[in-house]
């Protein structure tokens, strides 16, 4: 498909919101919101890796030094009270809704040179589909540097393949079992990673597209788009946020990306929290997503804590 990308656009959020489920890509200036929230990633990664600059510490100490680093670093920066209450900030600059807005926790991401460490919590992503990991076709990304970024350390995207369906094996996947079983191991895989993860199993065009917006910046796609971590060839580490968004009109009308492909089982949308004040979503606007494996006592959720499906927490 032709691949539109739109710079600051002056649009409505339902008219961006569309265009985003057709396969548009919106690149976005830094707001004071998200330069907030890139200089909280920036004192925390600087602390955590002091007396080294974060993007040149793996100069300095060893993959599982850095490994449990992240594992201390990262929940710390997902549940930061400060995150949830500049995400929705950052919504009100560009225009959304925040009555009909839902997020996920932010997360922060790391990409290091060549192998140092690119498994586990620093797991560099194959080329994938977000809706291969139980995202609902509604789902939005929202993505920004926190350091400026090279052309060979961000993320590409394939765009040929956002309306085409690619050969994968997503059907290993169940969001509960990732929850109960796989997220919790994510520092032990230092060298390899060998939790079971939804791949292509086709060849892909060599050629992505790659966007180099500058810290604070947004790329903005559908969790639908077929995308991965570039290779790190820049000689440092890349570190990046990330957060996905829901609409609630959008999740009860079934509005969203077309699947063309994805196969995995359960959904993540027990994770999104309401923009005024962090309620989930409303369990009757969630079911229409369930396909049974919610049921058995199954982690439901990740977002600020787990819970399952009898209640127990």
């Amino acid at each position: 498909m032709a691949l539109s990308v739109h710079y600051d656009p002056h649009m409505s959020d339902a008219e961006r919101r569309e265009r985003l489920y057709s396969g548009d890509i919106f690149i976005l200036s830094p707001t004071p919101s998200s330069c907030a929230l890139v200089e909280r990633g920036r004192e925390l990664l600087e602390q955590a890796f002091a007396p080294h600059h974060p993007d040149s510490a793996h100069h300095h100490i060893s993959p599982e030094e850095t490994a449990a680093i992240l594992a201390r670093l990262k929940p710390e920066f997902v549940h930061h009270p400060a995150c949830k209450l500049l995400i929705p900030e950052l919504m009100r600059e560009h225009g959304v809704d925040l009555e009909k807005l839902y997020f996920d926790v932010p997360r922060m991401r790391s990409a290091y040179p060549g192998d140092f460490l690119t498994s586990g919590i620093a797991y560099a992503f194959h080329p994938h589909r977000d809706t291969w990991y139980s995202a609902p076709p509604c789902q939005l990304n929202w993505w920004m540097p926190i350091y400026p970024l090279k052309p060979n350390n961000g993320m590409g995207f394939y765009p040929r393949y956002f309306d085409q369906p690619v050969a994968n094996n997503s059907e290993i996947y169940n969001y509960y079992e990732w929850n109960e079983k796989s997220r919790a191991s994510a520092a032990q895989h230092i060298k390899t990673d060998t939790r079971p993860q939804p791949r292509p199993q086709q060849e892909l065009e060599q050629t992505t597209v790659r966007f180099l917006p500058p810290p604070g910046g947004i790329i903005l796609f559908s969790g639908a788009h077929l995308h991965e971590t570039v290779p790190n060839l820049e000689g440092v580490a890349r570190y990046s946020i990330d957060f996905r968004t829901v609409d609630y009109d959008d999740v009860v009308a079934r509005r969203g990306a077309a699947n063309v492909d994805s196969r995995c089982t359960g959904t993540t949308m027990r994770d999104y929290l309401h923009a005024t004040d962090l309620s989930h979503l409303p369990e009757e606007a969630v079911k229409p997503y369930d396909d049974g494996t919610e049921l058995n006592g199954r982690i439901l959720y990740f977002g600020d804590r787990l819970a399952s499906a009898d209640g127990r927490k």
